[in-house]
């Protein structure tokens, strides 16, 4: 498991901008943590890390967004709402896993039996306001 601790949104940007480089084509990252906890921010660090420049947003309503430069396809999933395996095929979740994009999903609790064993798992805690402990350990560490 790795350990680290932002005290700010532009930390938490810059962490997850810093991990995106280390990960492969094709990562699954799913985040556990309450509202307001910072998982659309680190999302928004790993769009910037992966050279992809657009406004990042929580799907909540959408269930889906995607994001996409000439390099590299980020789909970012809330699965608040995912109440079943109908709901869950529903979402396109199964039709780009597998695929060369990365996938970030909030909420991830909720599917965590479709996961695959390679997901990172990114775990945050609220420290204070504005500081966050994120730990970060694949399926099966």
């Amino acid at each position: 498991m790795r350990e680290y601790t932002t005290h700010s949104y532009e930390e938490t940007l810059a962490l997850a901008e810093k991990i995106a480089s280390s990960l492969p084509k094709g990562s699954v990252i799913a985040f556990i943590g309450g509202l307001g906890m910072g998982k659309t921010a680190f999302t928004k660090g790993l769009a910037v890390g992966l050279g992809i420049d657009c406004d990042v947003f929580s799907p909540t309503f959408s269930i889906c967004n995607s994001y996409v430069s000439e390099k590299n396809t980020l789909y970012h999933y809330d699965m608040y709402r995912v109440d079943g395996w109908d709901d869950l095929y529903s979402t396109g979740f199964f039709d780009v896993l597998g695929t060369d994009a990365y996938i970030a999903i909030e909420w991830s609790e909720n599917i965590y039996s479709a996961l695959p064993n390679n997901t990172v798992i990114v775990e945050i805690q609220r420290i204070d306001e504005n500081s966050r402990r994120f730990m970060m350990y694949d399926i099966g560490e």
